[in-house]
C-alpha cells in the first residue's frame, strides 16, 4: 500500500516539474531499459523459480545449505549485473534508436545520456530483487515491502531537490538513489545470515533455478519485444505521447498492484503446497478464492475509475507543468485502458496457477499470441488514431491473453467448478454499476456546488465521491451477500491485530 501511494506521489512530482513534455517521455523511454533487464535477470525469477527453489532449503536441517545457495545466487547476480551494465553503457545510442527512433534527434541524444546515467541502478535493483527472494523464502515479508517503497521515495527526493538545477536528470539520479536504498533497507531482515561470496555456476540449486526460469525468459523477452514495439510506435505519434501513456498507466497499475499482484502472491504458496501434496481439491479452492477476491476488488476499482476518471486525473496531476489539456488526453487514454483492466488483473492469478505446478513454459508461450493481437489492433489504426490506437491495442492484448489463459487452465489444470465464481462476478458487477452511477451523479452535484477548479475543491469532490462510492459498494455487497468482502475484512483485521 505504501509503495503504491509513493508511486502516485512520484508521478505527481514528475508531472509537476515536467508535465507531459518530451523530457518526461525520454525519462520513461530510458527507464524502460533497466526495468526490462531487471525483469529479465531477476524479477521474473522471483515467483517462477527463485522463491520456490530457495523454499526447499528453509527447513531447520537444511538451513546451512540455504545460506550457501543464497550466497551463490547473490554473487552470480552481482557479477552478471555488472557486466550487463557495461554492455548497455556502450550500446546506449543504438538502444535508444531502437526504442524511440520516432522522437526528434535532440530528444534521442538526451535519452542516451539519461540511460547511461541511470544504468548503474540495475546492479542495486538486481541485488535488491535477489534479497527479496531470500527473505520471501524465509517468510520475512516486512523488509521487502519496505524496499518497494524506498525506490519511489528516492525518485521523489531527488526530483524535489534537483529538478530545477538538473532537469530530468534529477529523476535518473533518483532511480539510483532509490535502488541503493532498496538494498540497504532489506539488510536488517537478514538476521542470522551466513552469507559469503560464492561464485559457482554449477551449483545444483542454481541450475534448478535456471531450468525453471528458462521458459520464463522466453515470456519476458517476448513481453519486452511488445514493449519496445509499443514505445517505438508511440514515439512516432508525438513527443508527448509516451508521457501521456505513462500517467494513464500509473492509474491502471495502482489497482493491479494493490489487488492482482497482492492476491496472486498470497495464494501462490498455498497452491504450490497443495500441488506438491497432490491435494487437488485444496488447489482448486485456493485458485478459485484468488479469482473471486480479485473480481470483488477490481470490478469496483474499474467502475470507479471509469466514473471518476477525469476528476481523479485532475486532482493527482493537474498542477505545475501538467495542463488541463493534458488532463483531457490522459483521461481518454485511461478510459481505454480500463477496458482491459479486469482481464489484466485476472491474468496474474491464472499465470500463477501454472507457476504453482512448476509449469513456467506454457504461460509464457501465450505472450507471443498476445503480441500478435496487439499488432493486429495497433498497426492499422496508429496513423489515424495516434497513440490512442496503441492504448486500445494494449487493452485488446490483455483481454485475449486472459481468455487464452483461462482456456489453458481449464484444459491442463481443470477449471475450479462449483466455487461460486459466477456468483461473485454478477454480484460484484451489479454492486459496482450502482456505485459508479451514484459516484458520477455525486461529482456533478458537488462540482456545481463547489466549483470545478482549485485543489481544495477537487480534493473535496473526489474525496466525498470516493468515500460515498465505497460505502455504497460495501452496503450493496452486504445486501447481495458478497462473502468475499467478509473474507477480506477478516484478513485485514487479523493483520491489524498482529501488527499492534
Amino acid at each position: 500500500m505504501l509503495s503504491r501511494i509513493l508511486g502516485l506521489v512520484r508521478e505527481m512530482t514528475i508531472a509537476y516539474f515536467f508535465g507531459a513534455s518530451g523530457a518526461a517521455s525520454i525519462f520513461t523511454l530510458a527507464q524502460l531499459v533497466p526495468n526490462f533487464l531487471y525483469d529479465l535477470l531477476i524479477g521474473g525469477q522471483l515467483s517462477a523459480a527463485l522463491v520456490p527453489v530457495l523454499s526447499e532449503y528453509t527447513s531447520a536441517r537444511r538451513k546451512d545449505e540455504f545460506w550457501q545457495v543464497a550466497s551463490v545466487v547473490l554473487t552470480v547476480a552481482a557479477t552478471v549485473l555488472a557486466g550487463v551494465v557495461l554492455l548497455v553503457e556502450l550500446s546506449a545510442p543504438w538502444i535508444i534508436r531502437l526504442t524511440g527512433g520516432g522522437l526528434p534527434p535532440l530528444l534521442q541524444r538526451q535519452a542516451v545520456g539519461l540511460l547511461r546515467l541511470m544504468m548503474p541502478a540495475l546492479v542495486f535493483l538486481g541485488l535488491s530483487g535477489a534479497l527479496t527472494g531470500v527473505l520471501y523464502a524465509l517468510r520475512r515479508f516486512l523488509f521487502p515491502a519496505l524496499a518497494t517503497s524506498v525506490l519511489n521515495a528516492g525518485v521523489i527526493l531527488a526530483v524535489l531537490l534537483f529538478a530545477r538545477r538538473l532537469g530530468i536528470a534529477a529523476a535518473a539520479l533518483g532511480v539510483i538513489l532509490g535502488a541503493s536504498l532498496q538494498v540497504l533497507v532489506q539488510l536488517p531482515g537478514l538476521r542470522g545470515a551466513r552469507l559469503r561470496p560464492r561464485f559457482s555456476l554449477s551449483h545444483p540449486a542454481l541450475r534448478k533455478i535456471l531450468r525453471l526460469y528458462g521458459p520464463v525468459v522466453l515470456g519476458v523477452v517476448i513481453g519486452m519485444v511488445g514493449s519496445v514495439i509499443d514505445r517505438r510506435l508511440a514515439s512516432g505519434t508525438g513527443e508527448h505521447s509516451i508521457a501521456w501513456m505513462r500517467y494513464a498507466t500509473t492509474l491502471i497499475q495502482t489497482p493491479l498492484g494493490l489487488v492482482a499482484a497482492a492476491v496472486s502472491l498470497a495464494v501462490l504458496p498455498a497452491m504450490s503446497r497443495a500441488d506438491s501434496e497432490g491435494d487437488r481439491r485444496s488447489y482448486e479452492a485456493t485458485l478459485a478464492l484468488g479469482i473471486r477476491l480479485i473480481l470483488t476488488l477490481v470490478i469496483p476499482a474499474t467502475a470507479g475509475l471509469l466514473s471518476l476518471g477525469r476528476p481523479i486525473v485532475a486532482l493527482i496531476f493537474e498542477r505545475g507543468e501538467f495542463t488541463a489539456y493534458d488532463t483531457e488526453i490522459v483521461t481518454r487514454a485511461l478510459n481505454l485502458y480500463l477496458i482491459g483492466l479486469p482481464f489484466a488483473a485476472l491474468d496474474q492469478v491464472l499465470i500463477f496457477a501454472f507457476y504453482a505446478r512448476k509449469n513456467t513454459l506454457l504461460p509464457n508461450l501465450v505472450q507471443a499470441y498476445a503480441i500478435a493481437i496487439y499488432l493486429l489492433f495497433a498497426l492499422p489504426f496508429v496513423r489515424s488514431w495516434g497513440f490512442l490506437a496503441l492504448v486500445i491495442a494494449n487493452s485488446a492484448q490483455w483481454t485475449w491473453h486472459t481468455v487464452l489463459m483461462a482456456l489453458l487452465v481449464r484444459r491442463h489444470i481443470g477449471w475450479p467448478a462449483g466455487q461460486k465464481i459466477g456468483q461473485t462476478l454478477w454480484r460484484a458487477t451489479l454492486a459496482a454499476a450502482v456505485m459508479a452511477t451514484a459516484a458520477r451523479a455525486s461529482v456533478q452535484v458537488l462540482t456545481s456546488a463547489l466549483g470545478p477548479t482549485g485543489s481544495t475543491a477537487r480534493l473535496a469532490v473526489v474525496g466525498a465521491a470516493v468515500v460515498g462510492a465505497g460505502l455504497i459498494y460495501l452496503g450493496l455487497a452486504s445486501l447481495l451477500r458478497l462473502e468475499e468482502v467478509t473474507i477480506l475484512w477478516r484478513s485485514l483485521s487479523r493483520r491489524f491485530r498482529h501488527t499492534r
